[in-house]
């Protein structure tokens, strides 16, 4: 029987890609603080950031909730600017991350009066490094228009870049009402949801050329279109992203707590991110009652890194265990190197550059695990139910040791930290 067409090996046919998208061409913009900066778009990498949830006038818990943010990875971190006390504390927050060596740009966000606080505290706007600006939270008619000249006119007196981000929880209603009408007038009109969509992508591409005509450098701008279903924001950052050249900021704006949260983030930025679309991301996660804020940092930086897109810190691949593995060996001795892995990497970033591509490998069982830690850089398989006692180490995809007895938890880490010191340090 001749094998069916569809599965007979073509001599002459490529290999079907793997990875993303080349990223789409875009304008790049330059954050600066203290005489350095970071680049969103154009050639930069896909960049991580994050939101303080403290009181801003609280100066102190401020600064530390950045500092936790940015040593979590986060490259640049958002604070509410929203009354008198805390834009005047916002040089005090500049100031503490200086002195505790905090490398991190400071983004101010503004709602409702920030045309009036930018001009009435100049030290606030000229200590944060770039203003989030939402045109649909600035009134209506000439009132709008001229609240959002001050604050383009702010940002070009400092030379500040901003993001331009519409919202569709506050939306335009007067742009909205109009395309609703000119949607009523054609000859097969769009449901209310693609239209509304539409508008969110004409506020922010409008509002972005407006701040052109005022004087803001085109190279100074960056847009989002926030939304808080995955469907639509897939839709409204492909619509956009055809439609201009400025950075896109990528997230979904309420995105819910814990698993929710996650999957639903992952889902609408992992397809547009593979598509080449996005330059900066913040996954929004509630946080649970006392929860860790820096927790929306990792998972930022998971999703780059599950793409292909950036390196952070060293991946741990584990199995998920089965009736072979009904020890929890293995499930601790993962939990245990990942946090340890994690927690190295501010010290081995400038220690043992590289270190952030290891591969680690923690199986659980002789069915998947010798396989597996050969394809690590350094794994082990661990005895699962009835096997013998003894757990092969690989390294480099040879088998080097094999650890026996009540040490080898304790016994793996030390191989691991053997490994990245022998392989990454400067020389």
């Amino acid at each position: 029987m001749n094998p069916s067409p569809s599965t007979t090996a073509n001599a002459e046919a490529e290999p079907f890609p793997a990875g993303p998208a080349a990223r789409r061409p875009t304008r790049q913009v330059r954050i600066s603080w203290e005489g350095k900066s970071v680049a969103v778009g154009g050639d930069a990498p896909v960049m991580v950031q994050s939101m303080t949830n403290t009181d801003t006038a609280d100066a102190i818990a401020t600064a530390i909730q950045v500092k936790e943010l940015a040593l979590a990875g986060s490259e640049v971190v958002r604070i509410t600017v929203n009354t008198a006390e805390a834009a005047r504390e916002v040089p005090a927050i500049r100031e503490q991350l200086d002195r505790m060596g905090v490398d991190v740009p400071l983004v101010g966000d503004f709602h409702y009066n920030g045309h009036k606080l930018l001009t009435q505290y100049p030290e606030c706007a000229q200590a944060l490094s770039k203003y989030r600006i939402n045109p649909g939270n600035m009134g209506a008619g000439k009132k709008r228009d001229d609240n959002f000249a001050q604050m383009i006119e702010v940002a070009c007196r400092h030379e500040k870049p901003v993001r331009i981000g519409v919202n569709w929880g506050s939306l335009d209603q007067d742009l909205l009402a109009r395309m609703m009408d000119e949607n009523g007038r054609r000859a097969r009109p769009w449901d209310a949801q693609s239209v509304m969509r539409d508008a969110l992508v004409v506020s922010a591409i409008d509002n972005a050329r407006r701040a052109e005509e005022l004087g803001l450098l085109g190279d100074r701008i960056i847009l989002s279109c926030k939304v808080s279903n995955a469907q639509d924001l897939i839709a409204v950052y492909r619509d956009i992203s055809r439609r201009c050249d400025y950075p896109l900021h990528l997230g979904l704006t309420e995105a819910g707590m814990g698993s929710k949260g996650i999957v639903a983030s992952t889902a609408a930025m992992g397809i547009l991110l593979q598509e080449g679309i996005g330059d900066t991301i913040r996954v929004s996660l509630t946080p649970e009652p006392n929860g860790d804020r820096a927790r929306e940092v990792v998972v930022a930086q998971e999703i780059l890194q599950s793409l292909g897109l950036r390196a952070f810190a060293p991946v741990v691949v584990a199995c998920p265990g089965c009736g072979r593995t009904s020890s929890t060996v293995f499930q601790e001795l993962a939990a245990d190197i990942q946090s340890y892995l994690r927690a190295q990497m501010p010290v081995w970033r400038l220690k043992y550059p590289g270190a952030e591509n290891l591969h680690v490998a923690v199986m659980g069982c002789v069915v998947n695990g010798p396989g597996e830690s050969k394809f690590a850089d350094i794994g082990i398989s661990l005895p699962g139910t009835g096997e013998q006692p003894v757990a092969p180490v690989f390294i480099d995809g040879q088998r080097s040791v094999t650890l026996k007895g009540e040490h080898i938890a304790r016994e793996f880490q030390a191989l691991v930290e053997s490994y990245v010191e022998n392989r990454y340090s400067k020389r």
